[in-house]
């Protein structure tokens, strides 16, 4: 019989309800995720399920993958809608593991390229990166309010001490890459493109593995560029944006703003649109949507950026 699994992840634990079969709780630990793979594999497995848990599911999830096992990692709103969708409103760890075998059993979302073990600490890397950057735009704003030259050299210690180690990290992310031949080959490719720099091109690299191996429709949709309606009757909204990886959106975003003064097809072709009284965010997404289903056009056939000419 092919089964369904759903596991519901904790900090030291694992709830594995298989449907149509048994619920065990076994320890979130390298032993018992060891264990639990074995029995697995002595099974007809046809989708496992869990949840994103912020770094808790990484253990469970690398050694299913070793594996050879069907894992798929879902965003919680989904499932948690699906739930509500059942009937289902209360909620704990047996009846939420049970839920996710259900949802692999009606839904059975497609399993989706997981970034290894070395990808994951470049991710967590670029994670800290942008705490770092975080508190280096809070200490910022502080010394400006500052009031007495003990406190604004405090503050300017502070901001030395990021920078520097913001500069170590980018070092060692730099590194990790060059030793990945094919995350090199990656980032030279996008850094080609006017607009894309160092620290777009790492997390395209890195947070978006699927960027040249999918469809442009899919791509916009993973980074969330992609227009949705909602429409009703004869009521038609405007289009909007929505879901996505926020981290590449904003990456995305930032490399567009350059990419409209740097980039001569993305600056015609917003210049085109706000020209016909398009809005700076609606003209703006519009080029987000171009320039990412570019970059995926550019990984997918891994050729340079060749700009096309520019026709008035």
């Amino acid at each position: 019989m092919t089964r369904f699994v759903g596991i519901d992840i904790s900090k030291d634990n694992l709830d594995v309800h298989i449907l149509d079969g048994a619920y065990e709780r076994v320890p979130n630990s390298p032993q018992g995720c060891q264990e639990l793979c074995q029995k697995l594999q002595e099974q007809d497995i046809h989708r496992i399920v869990l949840e994103a848990t912020g770094g808790y599911e990484r253990l469970i999830v690398s050694t299913l993958v070793e594996a050879g096992l069907p894992v798929v990692v879902m965003n919680p709103r989904q499932v948690r809608d699906f739930a509500k969708a059942l009937g289902l409103l209360a909620k704990t760890d047996k009846i939420d593991a049970r839920v996710l075998a259900r949802f692999g059993q009606v839904i059975q979302p497609p399993v989706r390229k997981i970034s290894d073990e070395q990808a994951q600490n470049l991710q967590d890397l670029l994670a800290r990166r942008g705490q770092l950057i975080a508190m280096r735009t809070m200490e910022t704003n502080r010394l400006g309010q500052a009031r007495t030259a003990r406190i604004r050299k405090d503050l300017e210690s502070s901001i030395d001490f990021i920078n520097n180690r913001l500069q170590q990290l980018h070092d060692e992310i730099d590194t990790q890459i060059r030793q990945t031949a094919a995350w090199q080959e990656k980032v030279d490719l996008l850094k080609s493109v006017p607009g894309i720099g160092p620290q777009t091109a790492r997390v395209l690299v890195l947070d978006l593995p699927e960027l040249g191996e999918c469809s442009r429709e899919k791509i916009a949709a993973l980074v969330g560029v992609a227009p949705m309606n909602c429409d009703s009757g004869e009521f038609r909204s405007q289009r909007m944006i929505r879901g996505g990886r926020k981290d590449v959106r904003t990456a995305l975003y930032m490399a567009t703003l350059a990419a409209t003064r740097h980039n001569a097809v993305i600056r015609s072709y917003y210049q085109k649109l706000r020209n016909a009284g398009k809005a700076f965010k609606v003209a703006l997404v519009a080029c987000m949507h171009k320039l990412i289903t570019t970059l995926n056009a550019i990984l997918r056939d891994r050729k340079p950026w060749q700009p096309q000419p520019v026709i008035a």
